[in-house]
């Protein structure tokens, strides 16, 4: 769960800071143009990703265990969701670097 909510916090980094530098560039495969046309577009799409972050640290750190379990899911399935439509939309690979770790993710959680 920590994991999934490094991972968009370095999604929110390289979408809202990155986005036009060679990282960024090299990451999501863009080039300099293209990358200055969308850099709004991908700040935009990192505040999410940075709302995604957040919301799985608040179930990480919830006091009460019922509605910490609540919150981690309902993350999760956020995380998933946008995983699975960013791989129906842009690349596949979104699939595996978003979705999977959340998937395993909520797996591990409804085994623990």
């Amino acid at each position: 769960m920590a994991l999934v909510a490094a991972l968009h916090v370095f999604f929110l980094v390289l979408e809202m800071f990155l986005w036009d530098k060679p990282l960024g560039l090299k990451v999501f495969r863009n080039t300099p143009d293209k990358a200055a046309i969308t850099k709004v577009l991908a700040a935009n799409q990192g505040l999410y990703n940075g709302f995604l972050a957040v919301g799985l640290v608040w179930g990480l750190l919830q006091g009460n265990p019922a509605f910490a379990f609540q919150i981690k899911v309902f993350f999760l399935l956020c995380v998933i969701v946008a995983g699975a439509y960013g791989a129906a939309t842009v690349s596949t690979r979104i699939l595996i670097v978003q979705a999977l770790p959340a998937a395993m993710a909520l797996i591990a959680l409804f085994l623990a």
